[in-house]
């Protein structure tokens, strides 16, 4: 079951995270919410990442991960 999280305005969002490969040949973990609790896209994520904390845009109630 991923991470969830619900926001302000009551909906809630889960954690996946999706490793890519930037032009450059590094490799990169990049974290996103989403509404549906699968996809395709990505892994699920158990939790948040202890080096990580969940904020929300407070105008519109959108999650992101910001380093601690």
């Amino acid at each position: 079951m991923p991470y969830s999280h619900t926001n302000s305005k009551r909906v809630t969002y889960y954690l996946f995270k999706k490793d890519v490969t930037l032009r450059g040949g590094k490799k990169q973990t990049i974290y996103y919410f989403s509404k549906q609790p699968t996809n395709s896209k990505g892994q699920a994520c158990d939790s948040v990442p202890a080096d990580r904390a969940v904020v929300e845009n407070p105008r519109n109630g959108f999650l992101a991960l910001r380093k601690k």
